[in-house]
């Protein structure tokens, strides 16, 4: 069973009890903080979190929703194994989204935005030097997020981030990566100088080459931690 102690405490979170439960346990696994083919007991789940049974399995169905765990009538609720297909799958969506992103946002791009995407950037090259994975990772995404929300378009990061849940979970297995992070900051820069430049095409060039060589890394990992993977 997790360990409690991986679970920040719910009371100190926001909105309805099972808003709160599913916030915990999704963070809990897209961080690996539960690992691939965990197994999830909601008796020990409502004892660990002092809540009752039904907040409990209405988390674990809309986290079955998300793909993130796998629940079998009358046996187990476990945390998902990964799959390369769906991986490739989450990467080809989250390719095409990016792409059309930041194309408009290239063209539509406000000064205010440059400056954020801007300062994201130096914070990233900040992050590379103190050698802080973990750091860097977080500061990727926003820079990513950012370009989603300069869209004007709400929904688009809100499905861009449900689209890839799995690919999230799975970047934090390549975790530190040697000479990765420096190298995606020039890919960073190559994208934002086309964003700087109004230039649609370079832009979409410079995030499909950006975003098409994470299926690449993922591979290996089928080899290195075949328990967190579905037998075929």
């Amino acid at each position: 069973m997790p360990d409690q102690r991986l679970m920040p405490d719910i009371n100190s979170l926001d909105g309805p009890l099972g808003q709160r439960i599913y916030t915990v346990l999704r963070d809990a696994i897209l961080s690996m903080s539960f690992e691939p083919g965990t197994v999830l007991r909601k008796g020990a789940l409502c004892e660990q979190l002092g809540v009752s049974r039904s907040p409990v399995a209405e988390a674990l169905n809309r986290l079955s929703s998300d793909g993130l765990v796998d629940i079998v009538p009358q046996s187990a609720t476990r945390v998902s194994r990964f799959s390369i297909p769906e991986l490739i799958e989450e990467s080809f969506l989250r390719e095409a989204i990016e792409v059309a992103a930041v194309a408009k946002v290239a063209v539509e791009r406000t000064d205010e935005q440059l400056t954020k995407l801007s300062r994201n950037l130096r914070l990233q090259e900040l992050l590379v030097e103190d050698n802080d994975n973990q750091g860097f990772f977080e500061t990727d995404l926003e820079f990513h997020d950012l370009i989603l929300t300069f869209t004007g378009f709400p929904k688009v990061a809100i499905a861009a981030g449900q689209m890839s849940l799995q690919l999230k979970r799975a970047r934090m297995l390549i975790l530190p990566e040697q000479g990765r992070p420096a190298e995606a900051v020039v890919e960073h820069h190559e994208i934002l100088a086309a964003i700087k430049a109004q230039d649609a095409n370079a832009a979409k060039s410079a995030m499909s080459r950006h975003l098409g060589q994470l299926i690449a890394r993922i591979r290996p990992l089928e080899r290195l931690h075949p328990e967190y993977f579905r037998t075929s």
